[in-house]
């Protein structure tokens, strides 16, 4: 490594990473850009996990913390959901994105849509047309605010952090906004998508001083993940 950059070019980099579909589908990327994790997130009691490099280590954290510790530093880079980073903006009153945050590549993994679901039996579009008052669960109340804004739906939403499809089956709200990805559990529990909100998939993103502070070592790191995006298409 260049002495160029101070201490902060000694400093190993750091990736940020949730356990589940994110960690498991970023693997392929990292092991085609010649990067190995060396430890089962499942099995080992570590937070931080090394890597066959001597200079990158993977920290592990809630899915919704990954953009914080990329903004604020606590991580160089780190891989997110689209639905978690647009969220994050939001609530930091920067929609379309979190703030100060590098966003070079949509690695196109743990992809699925997000929707507005419903029980089979209420019709939505005739609530939506009479300007009804809906009740919506759902733990992005961010994006779920600016969707129905921006269709002029008057909804009364209500942060749920588990399974969203018990809200409309206990009657603690007319509809949902939530991940889909097969659709299969939305049918087990009789509801219905009545709305295509957006199509979601795994996001890189760089805190900018990283970039410019150790430049040398991240950027050769972003297009080998780049390459091996361009590999699994």
């Amino acid at each position: 490594m260049s002495a160029a950059g101070g201490n902060n070019m000694t400093a190993p980099l750091t990736l940020a990473l949730s356990k589940g579909r994110i960690f498991d589908e970023t693997l392929p990327l990292l092991q085609r850009a010649g990067l190995s994790v060396l430890e089962d997130p499942e099995t080992s009691r570590r937070l931080i996990l090394p890597t066959n490099r001597a200079d990158l280590q993977v920290v592990l954290v809630r899915a919704s913390d990954v953009p914080t510790y990329v903004q604020y530093g606590g991580a160089d880079f780190g891989v997110v959901g689209l639905d978690v980073l647009l969220e994050h903006g939001a609530a930091w009153g920067h929609a379309g994105g979190a703030t100060g945050l590098y966003q070079p590549l949509d690695l196109q993994i743990a992809r699925c849509r997000m929707s507005v679901a419903a029980r089979a039996d209420f019709d939505y579009p005739a609530a939506v047309r009479q300007g009804s008052r809906i009740r919506v669960a759902t733990k992005y109340v961010q994006l779920a605010r600016q969707h129905f804004a921006d269709k002029g739906v008057h909804v009364d939403l209500i942060k749920l952090y588990g399974s969203m499809e018990l809200a409309p089956l206990t009657g603690l709200a007319e509809s949902i906004v939530d991940l889909v990805s097969t659709g299969s559990t939305l049918k087990a529990n009789n509801l219905v998508e009545v709305e295509h909100i957006m199509d979601i998939s795994a996001r890189l993103i760089v805190n900018p001083a990283s970039l410019k502070l150790k430049r040398e070592v991240l950027r050769p790191v972003i297009d080998a993940l780049a390459g091996a995006c361009e590999e699994q298409r």
